[in-house]
């Protein structure tokens, strides 16, 4: 709930270094090389609607949500412009079951590293796969403790933090090191994270 919080309060003050304005790259190429086909889709902490928007474009019917009032209304103005039909919705992700559900596709940027121990973090996972149907993908991108980084960084997780999470739900077929997409030379290590749901 205070992570909840302290999101509401960086919209309001701008101060939000996530919001690159474009979608990430990580979830262009998953999605392009996996190939993940369209379905429905969830993003969850979907800021300002610019991947949601973006999955849109490839036929994916998408629910983005959000905590921030702020984050959701511009998600709302972009798609408009886009001319794209996502549905952008305030809500906790880990207090609500989402509508629409189950869906084939769940992505997350930078919300599922924000679980500061590994009870949030399998709560969380746990979610994710009551809301997936069937050999349900998730594709999270969370900052990697495998980089020493001065200076304002994401929340960073290791491989065993990922792991430890996800294994009772998913079925890992990917975890690399990367970077998020960004705006700055030297953007965040990541790990780009894609799970299906177990049988």
């Amino acid at each position: 709930m205070a992570e909840e919080n302290r999101f509401k309060e960086r919209y309001q003050t701008g101060d939000t270094p996530w919001d690159i304005g474009k979608p990430d790259s990580n979830l262009i190429q998953t999605v392009t090389t996996t190939p993940i086909k369209p379905c429905k889709a969830l993003e969850i902490g979907c800021g300002t609607g610019d991947n949601a928007i973006r999955l849109s474009q490839q036929n994916f019917h998408v629910v983005g949500i959000d905590a921030s009032e702020i984050a959701i209304e511009k998600a709302k103005e972009k798609a408009s412009k886009a001319d794209t039909k996502c549905a952008f919705l305030v809500s906790d992700f880990l207090t609500s079951h989402i509508e629409g559900a189950p869906f084939g596709f769940v992505f997350d940027r930078g919300c599922f590293h924000t679980m500061g121990s590994d009870k949030e973090r399998k709560r969380f996972a746990e979610n994710v796969n009551g809301h997936l149907g069937k050999d349900g993908l998730w594709l999270s991108l969370l900052g990697n403790a495998d980089e020493q980084r001065d200076g304002p960084r994401p929340p960073q997780r290791t491989a065993r933090d990922i792991v430890n999470a996800v294994e009772p739900y998913f079925e890992i077929l990917l975890l690399a090191s990367g970077h998020f997409g960004s705006n700055r030379p030297n953007p965040p290590r990541a790990w780009v994270c894609l799970m299906r749901k177990r049988r």
